[in-house]
């Protein structure tokens, strides 16, 4: 965990950071990689990246799988 101790949660600046190959768009994003960031939670990502249909996510601390469902177009998971 880091240092200060707050939980790490996905946000809009770390999944736009990793869009460099969508030209920084997440909105259309179909593949993103948050593998080791020391996240906590699945939120947010399924109203963003309506189209995402590979999510890496391996190397986090995320205790369960949730906030998935309306990713209809998901392939593939990657815990």
């Amino acid at each position: 965990t880091t240092g200060s101790g707050k939980m790490v949660f996905i946000t809009e600046d770390l999944v736009r950071r990793r869009a460099e190959h969508n030209e920084f768009e997440i909105f259309s994003l179909e593949e993103v990689s948050l593998h080791q960031q020391d996240i906590e939670k699945i939120e947010h990502i399924d109203r963003w990246c309506r189209e995402l249909k590979i999510l890496y996510l391996q190397n986090n601390l995320i205790p369960r799988i949730e906030n998935l469902g309306r990713l209809k177009k998901l392939e593939y998971l990657n815990l």
